[in-house]
């Protein structure tokens, strides 16, 4: 074997790293195969920074991944979060990090997008939606969306920038209004209300 693979056994070890999100701390677990698992990738910390959360919003992080948006929605609300996402090991690495953070107020589970949460509503809903997905999972989003949400509740997104248009099309003709909240020069930050 090439001596490239000496250190194979390494990568089997789960990543360890801290981040500092709006003046709070958080301790993340996480592994090679799961999004940006060293540190908190640039779009899920521009959506944080600009979202604007009540202290009773009862919340969903749809494609939840290891954690970070739903992570930080628990620690800032009184009420439960729901956190889903279609990849058992992101589940996995989501329910670690909620107890290595002390966050029990998550209810986290396997679902392809919303197919498996149970009938209710939210008032904040956030994603930071895959570009790959493709433009038909990413309608059902939208509208499965508009369905979980309480009126005047608020659906979060955050997209590498060259989806923009398409988000702002598919929240003007579902919700009826689109916002721009913020756009680097990577990722875009958008929201929308259920009227």
């Amino acid at each position: 074997m090439s001596s490239s693979f000496k250190d194979i056994e390494n990568f089997r070890e789960d990543l360890t790293f801290s981040e500092t999100i709006n003046q709070q701390a958080f301790k993340f677990n996480t592994t090679w195969g799961l999004f940006s698992p060293r540190n908190l990738d640039e779009g899920s910390r521009l959506l944080l920074e600009n979202l604007s959360m009540n202290a009773d919003d009862h919340c969903l992080d749809v494609g939840c991944g290891y954690g970070p948006l739903g992570l930080y929605m628990a620690k800032n609300t009184s009420n439960s979060v729901v956190m889903v996402d279609k990849d058992f090991v992101a589940i996995d690495y989501s329910k670690k990090n909620a107890k290595l953070n002390k966050l029990d107020n998550c209810d986290i589970f396997l679902s392809n997008g919303f197919n498996q949460i149970p009938p209710q509503t939210f008032s904040l809903i956030v994603s930071n939606l895959p570009a790959k997905v493709g433009n038909e999972m990413l309608s059902l989003y939208m509208i499965d969306a508009y369905n979980y949400l309480a009126p005047g509740g608020r659906f979060y997104v955050v997209t590498i920038t060259g989806m923009r248009k398409f988000i702002q099309r598919s929240f003007n003709d579902i919700f009826g209004n689109y916002k721009k909240v913020k756009q680097g020069k990577t990722y875009t930050v958008a929201m929308t209300v259920k009227s």
